[in-house]
């Protein structure tokens, strides 16, 4: 008997087990973790109680033992709020962490977890390719949002408001009425922002009950996903159905294709590459971007994209209904969660309205909606989201470098009116290392151009992030080389020329080598110290490249 099967099998283990109320039979039965985030800190999280037991009367009704395990649970409007930002994307890491601390600890079978805002679903998809057990995700939803008057309001328009409102441009409705309408129920941000698009990706990969995704949160629909999710992982474990199985370099060319067909988030790239770099799988993400991007248009104009509502979207068939639209395109051998094809499971399915998710030959607009850039400003990469290209935002753009090392300093520039046409606004410092973990509120400077009535006339750079709500302008975004590591961008100065042309996927400062040599870079002195986790994280996160995974948790 090995060391791993006397510690599963000890009687102490049992004695635990025992106490908390399993039988002798219970022992033998597949031991599946619950994984759930729920919180009363955001509206995101609220309802997952409710969700974790319907998928735990489902896993016992299928012969399994399910056990509930908690993680950190960060929501962007909530835990922000701290340190500029910076618990963000740094949470993600916390949550894939909390899993393994619990479910590879305890030598579990499987697991089922409960995934909802921007930075769970990342956390579990990297943690069932980290962990390597028969896994599903299950789609938590999406929040209910309210009116006034005939207008519709959510979140996005309540972002958009309270920055406007702050610089002194008062819009149609006050941040206050907006604020009571934006949010009517638990659940992710509607529309395809990150959350969404991670719903999405997640079908794309194969690794929920087909048909997830999205999903109004506490519906009839997202309740039968849930039962069916603890049904199946039963099976999956007396199967051997793994997530390396299954997230295959395939299914990351689909998941790609989604997120491009959706012109959802730009997060969703390096949460994916840091997803196959957690199961040791050799993919590059900025090169299937490219390739994927050459082929696959925009199908579908969700909001922030355009006027198309979430629940319209789900209700012409949401992700799986995207798919059987891009089928043609998509590696369709590969196996989802079902243990079926992704070919066998489009086999029957219908899409409901194809003027809501459109067909490959009459596209809302070309692709692609989000495009890889390099040069020298960004010699590793960059990325611009481009949304439905008809023409209202620039695609290319040469202007005169207006240098920011802080998010405050930028916003004051903008409203004082000396941010002028054809300026290329350039934020640095907002990096993995520089913000930390990309921190900083980079999204706050696009509100603040198109308030001034810039959005047109300037180009804004940034090595930071933005929320999956904004599309706004010409913004280039997660450049890397970040300035804190002495990237190009750390260089810039006031007046150097910058080149943008997405046609060419090219962004280059207009300076010699021989001259950005003798610049000296950042002082070192980072806008945000960090100290406790976020120390951590700026100590041992790697580049973009990797998907900004850890360096202790490469295998």
């Amino acid at each position: 008997m090995t060391l791993r099967s006397l510690a599963a099998n000890s009687p102490v283990r049992r004695a635990h087990w025992q106490a908390l109320g399993l039988s002798p039979e219970d022992l033998l039965k597949p031991k599946i973790a619950v994984v759930n985030s729920s919180s009363e800190l955001a509206i995101c999280f609220a309802h997952l109680d409710g969700v974790a037991k319907v998928v735990k009367e489902a896993i016992r009704a299928a012969g399994g033992v399910p056990f509930e395990v908690r993680t950190t649970a960060p929501s962007d409007f909530i835990t922000g709020a701290a340190k500029q930002g910076s618990y963000i994307l740094a949470g993600r890491d916390l949550v894939t962490n909390d899993i393994e601390a619990q479910v590879e600890a305890a030598l579990l079978d499987g697991m089922v977890c409960l995934t909802s805002c921007d930075k769970t679903p990342p956390g579990h998809l990297m943690a069932a390719m980290r962990l390597n057990i028969p896994t599903l995700l299950v789609i938590g939803g999406y929040q209910a949002s309210g009116m006034i008057g005939e207008d519709h309001i959510d979140i996005e328009d309540l972002f958009s408001g309270g920055v406007g409102e702050a610089l002194g441009k008062a819009g149609k409705h006050s941040v206050d009425d907006m604020a009571k309408q934006a949010v009517r129920g638990p659940g992710v941000c509607a529309g395809m922002a990150t959350a969404n698009t991670m719903h999405c990706v997640v079908e794309a990969l194969g690794m929920c009950v087909s048909g997830s995704a999205p999903v109004r949160a506490n519906s009839d629909k997202m309740f039968d996903a849930a039962r069916a999710a603890g049904a199946r992982i039963v099976e999956m474990v007396n199967e051997d159905l793994t997530p390396r199985k299954i997230m295959t370099a395939g299914a990351f060319r689909n998941a790609a294709a989604m997120v491009l067909a959706v012109s959802g988030s730009i997060n969703a790239i390096k949460h994916l590459q840091a997803t196959a770099c957690e199961g040791g799988l050799d993919v590059d993400l900025f090169e299937i971007w490219d390739t994927m991007g050459r082929k696959v248009p925009t199908l579908s104009a969700v909001r922030p994209n355009g006027k198309v509502r979430i629940e319209q979207f789900e209700d012409a068939g949401g992700a799986q209904a995207m798919l059987k639209q891009l089928e043609s395109l998509l590696d369709c051998d590969v196996i989802v969660a079902s243990g079926r094809t992704m070919s066998e499971e489009l086999a029957n399915v219908l899409v409901g309205d194809d003027e809501v998710i459109r067909p490959l030959e009459r596209p809302i607009s070309p692709g692609p909606s989000i495009a890889i850039l390099k040069g020298s400003l960004a010699p590793e990469s960059a990325i611009v989201k481009l949304g439905i290209r008809d023409g209202s935002r620039p695609e290319s753009f040469t202007g005169t470098a207006r240098v920011f090392e802080n998010t405050q300093s930028a916003m004051e520039a903008i409203t004082e009116g000396r941010v002028q046409k054809g300026d290329v606004l350039v934020l640095r410092g907002q990096g993995l290392k520089g913000g930390p973990a990309m921190g900083g509120g980079a999204s706050f400077i696009l509100f603040a151009i198109d308030a001034a009535g810039l959005a047109k006339d300037v180009a804004f750079v940034t090595d930071g992030q933005l929320s999956g709500l904004c599309l706004k302008g010409l913004t280039i975004a997660e450049v890397a080389p970040e300035g804190a590591v002495g990237g190009p961008i750390g260089k810039v100065r006031d007046g150097d020329r910058i080149e943008i042309d997405v046609s060419e996927r090219r962004m280059d400062l207009m300076v010699s080598p021989e001259e950005l040599a003798k610049r000296p870079g950042p002082d070192n002195a980072y806008p945000v110290a960090a100290d406790g986790w976020l120390g951590m994280y700026r100590r041992d996160v790697q580049p973009m490249a990797t998907g900004a995974v850890l360096i202790d948790l490469v295998k």
